[in-house]
């Protein structure tokens, strides 16, 4: 199977692409490669059943089933969904407001054990909140078609910033499921998945301890501690950026060794077109190839969100080599080898200044998978499973 930092790049963002979501604040949402569209790059799939069972299993050791919320909204043929507790896919309603101003599309759990629910062909998000229930707010969005404002944990003013919640993502169709546990914008509740069908995997599975571990790794780091926010959550660096909370300049020592390193001697990326051989000429890193790309040096937040100079167009040159040079500047790779993509988890984050986010979101999980920045996928090693034949999908929300 060719790794997925080699296939065609998709949309990563996936709440702003639902079919232009309204949402509380920009989402940069970790989505791998395939997620948002029936690809299939291996050649013919089976085509995928109707409903998919949907199993979740509540072992917080901390809330009862009768804490636990869960929430399936996303995207139908661009219309914003949510679905019912029979599996119903039901567009979301301005009327769909309470006297709060508030939605309530909440999902309970059952009385005591695991739940089993029903999920339709559908691209999106599976939230669960605990404790509180979380405010979606459904607005009209500049067409003036009905669009979902999802929560933002990250930012302090949003009416769900209070509420202990985190969320999975997915598309299923005919094509399958695709499916990850994200980090890319906060780290807040464990959270593991399970698909079986032609195979059976599971990913994201945080280790005993772990929850407490990424907390207290991020908290060590003086730059990185604001980011924790109580008990509740830990905000990516990207949106600590953004609130002012993240310096904006942390890697520009690091990305500044990147240029100079790289005016004197080749940068080797190799992607399914190719290897591209670079060097920085000018002001810009030039690679030739299968096609010439360039990038101008990136900035901290450009790294973080790997976008702005770093942003990854789905055209199979520029794309594949912005997403290995993101995960090279996250990882803090690149100057220690000349060769990317590095697949050897053991060189990550070794320098001072790194992703120390996602080198502890890593570190938290048992398979050593999680989605900490957008190109984390790169030599697959985001939390992310797919499968042409799914027959069963598992969330299960982990132990704090």
């Amino acid at each position: 199977m060719t790794p997925r930092h080699q296939r065609p790049l998709a949309r990563r963002k996936l709440l702003v692409a639902l079919g232009g979501a309204v949402v509380a604040a920009p989402v940069a949402a970790a989505v791998a490669p395939h997620a948002l569209a029936g690809v299939g790059s291996d050649g013919p799939a089976p085509e995928a059943a109707g409903a998919l069972p949907l199993t979740i299993v509540n072992d917080t050791g901390s809330f009862g089933n009768a804490d636990v919320h869960v929430y399936i909204v996303g995207n139908v043929d661009g219309r914003q969904v949510r679905v019912t507790p029979d599996g119903t896919v039901a567009p979301v309603s301005l009327s769909d407001n309470g006297a709060d101003g508030y939605t309530d599309y909440a999902i309970g759990l059952a009385g005591g054990g695991e739940t089993e629910l029903s999920l339709p062909h559908l691209s999106g998000r599976i939230y669960v909140s605990l404790g509180e229930k979380l405010k979606f707010k459904v607005v009209a969005d500049g067409a003036g078609n009905a669009a979902l404002q999802y929560p933002a944990g990250w930012v302090e003013s949003d009416p769900n910033y209070g509420v202990l919640h985190d969320c999975a993502e997915f598309t299923y169709n005919s094509a399958g499921m695709f499916c990850n546990t994200t980090m890319v914008d906060m780290f807040s509740v464990p959270l593991a998945i399970r698909l079986t069908g032609a195979g059976d995997q599971t990913t994201g599975t945080v280790r005993p301890g772990g929850r407490a571990a990424v907390f207290e790794a991020v908290r060590k780091v003086e730059e990185f501690a604001p980011l924790v926010v109580d008990d509740t959550r830990v905000i990516a660096p990207g949106h600590g950026l953004d609130a002012g909370l993240f310096p904006k300049d942390y890697l520009a020592p690091y990305i500044d060794e990147v240029w100079s390193t790289y005016t004197g001697k080749d940068l080797r990326i190799t992607t399914n077109a190719g290897t591209f051989t670079g060097r920085v000429r000018g002001d810009r890193l030039t690679f030739d190839g299968p096609a010439q790309v360039s990038f101008a040096k990136p900035s901290t937040r450009d790294v973080l969100f790997c976008d702005g100079n770093l942003a990854a167009p789905n055209d199979g040159t520029t794309g594949p080599v912005a997403a290995v040079l993101g995960a090279g500047f996250n990882r803090s790779t690149l100057v220690s080898s000349a060769a990317q993509p590095t697949t050897d988890p053991a060189a990550f984050y070794g320098t001072a200044l790194t992703n120390h986010y996602a080198k502890a979101v890593h570190a938290a999980t048992e398979d050593g998978r999680a989605y900490g920045f957008a190109f984390d996928d790169v030599a697959d090693f985001a939390s992310y499973v797919q499968d042409t034949a799914p027959t069963g999908f598992r969330l299960t929300l982990g132990a704090f």
